[in-house]
């Protein structure tokens, strides 16, 4: 089957299937930069937006350094994938205040 969208099949349930995913990496991404940085000491400085923004930045981030070490990123909601961005995240964070104090 096709990965194109076919629109003449294209049914409420899939675009509710749709929905729930971009609110779970919503959800995902928020829960993951607010630990992100609360480890990092940064919350302070960080908003919900941006928590948001760091944890699913963080998540791709950290899929891309498991993947360079052979070991596959995120895959769901669950503890590896959270360890994962959560990785990916403070690693973002250090990065941004590397480039802040340049």
């Amino acid at each position: 089957m096709s990965r194109c969208i076919d629109f003449a099949h294209y049914s409420l349930t899939d675009a509710s299937h749709s929905y729930m995913g971009i609110i779970i990496w919503i959800i995902f991404g928020g829960l993951v930069g607010w630990v992100a940085s609360l480890i990092m000491k940064s919350d302070a400085e960080q908003g919900v937006f941006l928590n948001i923004i760091i944890g699913i930045v963080g998540a791709v981030l950290g899929g891309w350094v498991m993947s360079l070490l052979g070991e596959g990123g995120v895959g769901g909601f669950n503890l590896y994938s959270f360890l994962v961005a959560l990785l990916g995240a403070c690693i973002l964070i250090a990065i941004v205040r590397a480039l802040r104090r340049t």
